[in-house]
């Protein structure tokens, strides 16, 4: 994905990745920290009489994503899919091989939440929209760039993602990109009208106006999970920044088209920032 202009509010079909939030075991330490980091503000959201908090980062105005109370488990930042009714879509995603490992719930004005697992035990979330339809500061600085599964069997994850959320997987010599198709033209009939002109060069992948997530195969020791990853201005001084912050920088990689570094927060949750670098000429 790439910066795209602001035009009106972002909304995501059925079967998109839609909004990213992250469970933290202290919620004020990590408001600091990204804060910091990306430039975010914070405001409340937890549905009154809640156990927990839950707090809307904001990125000039426009939701950028959340964060959460650690209720159980791990620091991890998490992805949503859009789905168009909670209660079927997550009957269907449980007849296609998922767990549930929440149920829906209303969270208020919000939407609808469902938390599941997939065959291989990759969390995700499924979101009903309500008043909150999703991420709106996305590829910009400080926003949500894209998400990624990162599974133990390739092969597995197609076959349920596919059925699950009629995803295509398109293998391009730099990696696997996951389409819904239809999203280009959503995507051109909202807040991105020129996107294919934009996309239309000769480096593009095919589909890319579609593109909703990569797949990518685990590490020896890596857990199948969806992991998070922002735009950054500056890879060099984001990485400096997230260490003088308390954060660990973990690798940091360059490609043809980007620069990556990939950092544990002071609470220990995992997150790629990603300088879009495409090649000149």
């Amino acid at each position: 994905m790439e910066q795209q202009r602001k035009v009106g509010r972002r909304s995501y079909p059925a079967g998109v990745p839609c909004w990213v939030d992250t469970q933290q075991p202290d919620v004020e330490a990590a408001m600091a920290f990204y804060g910091r980091l990306f430039g975010w503000e914070f405001e409340e959201a937890a549905k009154p009489g809640a156990a927990g908090r839950y707090v809307i980062a904001n990125l000039d105005g426009q939701e950028a994503g959340a964060i959460a109370g650690l209720e159980h488990g791990v620091p991890a930042w998490n992805t949503y899919v859009s789905v168009e009714d909670a209660d079927s879509a997550a009957r269907h995603l449980l007849s296609a091989g998922a767990t549930l490992k929440s149920a829906p719930a209303d969270t208020g004005a919000g939407g609808v939440q469902a938390v599941l697992a997939d065959p291989q035990g990759a969390e995700f979330s499924i979101w009903q929209a309500g008043g909150r339809l999703g991420a709106q500061a996305v590829n910009v600085p400080g926003g949500w760039n894209f998400s990624d599964l990162h599974t133990t069997d390739l092969k597995a994850a197609v076959a349920f993602y596919t059925k699950a959320f009629e995803w295509q997987f398109d293998t391009l010599d730099f990696g696997t990109m996951i389409r819904r198709p239809g999203y280009g033209d959503h995507l051109e009939a909202t807040v991105d009208p020129d996107i294919r002109v934009r996309q239309s060069g000769d480096a593009v992948p095919r589909g890319f106006e579609d593109a909703v997530a990569w797949l990518v195969p685990a590490g020896s020791r890596e857990r199948p999970r969806w992991h998070v990853t922002f735009t950054v201005a500056d890879r060099d001084r984001t990485a400096a920044d997230a260490e003088r912050l308390g954060a660990s920088v973990l690798r940091q990689e360059d490609t043809a088209w980007t620069r990556t570094v990939l950092v544990r927060d002071p609470g220990g949750a995992v997150f790629t920032a990603s300088q879009y670098t495409p090649p000149s000429g």
